[in-house]
C-alpha cells in the first residue's frame, strides 16, 4: 500500500463511517482529490490554488473536501496560503515536509515554540512540470 494513496477499502471505510448522505464520494472531491495526488513531493498548492486550478469552487470548498476526504491522498501538500501549518496535524505534516524536502522556514528566534512556516515563495507548485526542483521555481 503506497502512503500516499490510501487502498480504495480504507476510502471506503472512511466514507461508511460518514453520514449517509455524505457517504458516496462527489464529483468535485474526486476532482480536488485528483489535483492533490498531482502535487509533487516536496511542492505544495494551496486551497485556492487547487480551486482556480478546477474553475471551481473556492479555498472553502476546497478544505471542505481535504477534511472529509483527504486522509486518502497526500494531504499534507494542500496548504493554507500563509504558509502556515495545519493547526492540530502540524508534527505529521513537518514530518512529511522534511521527508520530502519541502522548504520551510524556520521560526524566529522571539517565537517561543513556534513551528516553521512553509516557504511559499519556493515550495508552491503552479501545476507545471512535476520534475521542477523547489529551489528552481520561483
Amino acid at each position: 500500500m503506497s502512503e500516499e494513496r490510501r487502498s480504495k477499502a480504507e476510502l471506503r471505510e472512511h466514507e461508511a463511517a460518514l453520514p449517509e448522505y455524505e457517504a458516496e464520494l462527489p464529483e468535485y472531491a474526486e476532482r480536488v482529490l485528483d489535483v492533490a495526488e498531482r502535487i509533487p513531493p516536496g511542492r505544495v498548492m494551496t486551497y485556492g490554488d487547487i480551486a482556480e486550478w478546477l474553475e471551481e469552487g473556492g479555498p472553502r470548498q476546497v478544505g471542505r473536501v481535504m477534511a472529509l476526504y483527504g486522509a486518502a491522498v497526500p494531504w499534507w501538500r494542500v496548504v493554507r496560503s500563509d504558509g502556515v501549518l495545519l493547526p492540530g496535524h502540524e508534527l505529521r505534516a513537518l514530518e512529511a515536509y522534511r521527508a520530502e524536502g519541502t522548504p520551510l522556514r524556520e521560526a524566529g528566534r522571539t517565537a517561543e515554540r513556534s513551528m516553521p512556516r512553509l516557504d511559499m515563495r519556493r515550495a508552491r507548485w503552479d501545476g507545471g512540470t512535476a520534475d521542477v526542483a523547489p529551489e528552481a521555481h520561483t
